[in-house]
């Protein structure tokens, strides 16, 4: 089965599709707690809550306890959702560990408890191991990520729930510059509406909030690394690594950069702000200095940067992956070789 979204599964709850298991792979904090929500609201009444929900650690209880639980009748409930946290430690086990637990696991996929729904939570499953694929295969994967077009419509509900006001273009602009990350718009938009009080959001209220408390950006990063200051870009990653900023999410927002880089390579270096945001989905002003600082640049060494982020991503996936080192050799990587030529911050 194929990876879905966030959107997916609400409708799929919304419809009663029944779901014995729900894989959640991500690191977005609001979306995981907004998918655990819906879930828990469709399956278990407030009143069964306290004894029909219960969360695991994959690291700290065997999974023999976890299918054991799972095929556990619940008392006084008609469902139970069992929340299983830190899943993706299976692939850090010994062979002979990692084995009998798939084992356990396709014996209950084979038969799923049907007054059971399991959440199985990871924040970066590798593809290419077995544990990753046997989810794929036989439970409902839900990739914890908005696609940049609709960021802003998420933003827009969020302003909504939060009983405050946003046009599109503030929602674009907040979206953009936070990355289309739910949960850092969540945060801000919280800030928003309480900086607002009751009157509609305004761009000058996300300049004095968002761009004025965040300094310390991912393209702040993105700007160190075009003028090849790897010291500086080394100290603003630390910065970013100690302020949460998710080592998946930098690797994501630079390979952004480089790609919409790439895409203004191709439009003429004359092209004005309005027909480049067409373009290149971005706000005119963005996307008329994406256009600019690309014709700066070879495409040869902006195509040879994305090789080194995918790869970077690729190495944070992997089964024992060491997060800092492989963001800070990246940008060493960046920094000193032709791929490092990228743009300054847009």
């Amino acid at each position: 089965m194929s990876a879905a979204s966030p959107e997916k599964l609400l409708h799929r709850l919304a419809h009663g599709k029944p779901v014995a298991a729900v894989v959640l792979d991500g690191t977005d904090v609001y979306l995981r707690e907004l998918c655990r929500a819906r879930i828990i609201e469709a399956f278990v009444v407030p009143e069964a809550r306290p004894w029909a929900v219960v969360r695991l650690s994959a690291r700290e209880v065997g999974w023999d306890e976890i299918l054991g639980r799972a095929q556990t009748v619940p008392m006084l409930a008609r469902h139970q959702v069992l929340i299983v946290e830190n899943a993706e430690s299976v692939e850090k086990l010994g062979e002979k560990t990692r084995d009998e637990i798939l084992k356990a696991l396709e014996d209950y996929f084979s038969s799923p408890a049907p007054f059971t729904v399991l959440v199985i939570e990871a924040e970066a499953l590798d593809g290419r191991q077995r544990f990753a694929k046997l989810l794929r295969e036989k439970g409902l994967v839900i990739e914890l990520t908005v696609s940049r077009e609709s960021a802003p419509l998420l933003a827009a509900q969020m302003a909504h729930d939060l009983g405050a006001e946003i046009d599109r273009e503030e929602t674009a602009m907040l979206a953009e510059m936070l990355n289309g990350s739910p949960a850092r718009m969540r945060v801000e938009l919280e800030k928003l509406a309480s900086y607002a009080r009751g009157r509609r959001i305004t761009a000058a209220d996300i300049h004095t909030l968002v761009v004025a408390a965040r300094q310390n950006t991912v393209w702040q990063l993105a700007d160190l690394l075009g003028s090849r200051r790897p010291s500086e870009a080394l100290a603003l990653l630390d910065n970013l690594w100690r302020n949460g900023e998710q080592p998946a999410g930098v690797v994501g927002a630079l390979a952004w950069v480089y790609r919409k880089l790439v895409e203004a390579r191709d439009l003429p270096a004359q092209t004005g702000g309005y027909q480049a945001a067409r373009q290149l989905g971005m706000r005119p002003e963005s996307a008329e200095a994406a256009v600019r600082q690309a014709h700066r640049i070879p495409k040869r060494d902006l195509l040879e940067g994305l090789v080194a982020l995918a790869e970077a991503d690729s190495q944070l996936k992997s089964a024992n992956p060491d997060p800092r080192a492989t963001l800070e050799f990246l940008i060493l990587r960046l920094t000193s070789s032709a791929a490092g030529s990228t743009a300054r911050s847009i």
